[in-house]
């Protein structure tokens, strides 16, 4: 048994005030003797304009935000999981990653967003994230005390296949940190992870980004932490803060063995 805290964030362009506010939140979550804290996608700037991103962006170790978390899992010795940064690969090159920072500290995994989010919701609204971001082509799935992690993004979760395999490799614990929009959000959020937790027999931590950010962009919010049997254990409003559960991963070995789905294609 552990405790598992979704942060959720309303976050700008102000990488230090971004940093400022999470800290904020981690100890709030540090003080509900927590666990494993994760934030939700894009936790330290949220922008749309890739000249700003590629001058502002820099590699890992050189990352203002990373560098401020990181001191943070070391001094209260938590698992953290940073929802995903921009990350600057090459000179013209970004990709949004999402980090896991052990106790110590130390980075344990990273995974890059494989989906990228190219859509036009109306005249007004599009996305295309991929003129912004070079697509990851790795799942990926790291250990945690209790059990393995697979590792998601936001868009990632209208893609079943790709959580299917997480869960034959052993995966029952599934992050899905977003920065889901209101629109889409309002129609699809809940039943896409409560859909995704059953049919992986697998617990799904998502936390989101919500309300109106500095470049008019509107999130959903609604951070959720459900349970391996599409039950929602927590769930967030609109508001920044924290949801913090208990969760029994020896719960997932139950279902899957009443009903063996996950063995199968």
């Amino acid at each position: 048994m552990f405790k598992v805290s979704c942060i959720q964030l309303c976050s700008s362009d102000n990488v230090e005030y971004n940093l400022k506010k999470t800290k904020k939140l981690i100890i709030r979550a540090v003080k509900q003797k927590t666990n494993f804290i994760l934030t939700p996608e894009v936790s330290s700037k949220i922008s749309l304009d890739k000249k700003k991103l590629l001058k502002s962006a820099t590699s890992m170790d050189k990352d203002f935000y990373l560098n401020g978390i990181k001191i943070l899992a070391k001094k209260y010795k938590k698992w953290i999981l940073i929802g995903s940064l921009i990350i600057k690969v090459k000179k013209n090159k970004l990709v949004n990653r999402s980090i896991l920072i052990s106790p110590l500290g130390k980075i344990k995994c990273y995974y890059d967003k494989i989906h990228m989010y190219d859509a036009k919701l109306s005249n007004k609204e599009k996305y295309f994230e991929s003129k912004l971001f070079k697509s990851g082509n790795k799942i990926k799935i790291t250990s945690l005390p209790w059990g393995k992690l697979g590792l998601s993004i936001c868009y990632d979760l209208r893609f079943p296949s790709m959580y299917k395999k997480m869960s034959k490799r052993g995966a029952i614990f599934i992050s899905v940190p977003s920065a889901f929009t209101e629109t889409t959000g309002k129609k699809h959020w809940h039943t896409l992870l409560k859909a995704r937790a059953i049919e992986n027999f697998s617990y799904i931590f998502a936390p989101g980004q919500a309300g109106k950010h500095c470049n008019g962009r509107k999130t959903y919010g609604h951070s959720l932490i459900v349970s391996p049997d599409g039950q929602i254990l927590k769930e967030l409003g609109k508001k920044e803060g924290v949801i913090t559960t208990l969760i029994n991963p020896k719960i997932v070995n139950k279902l899957r063995k009443t009903i063996p789905s996950v063995k199968f294609d």
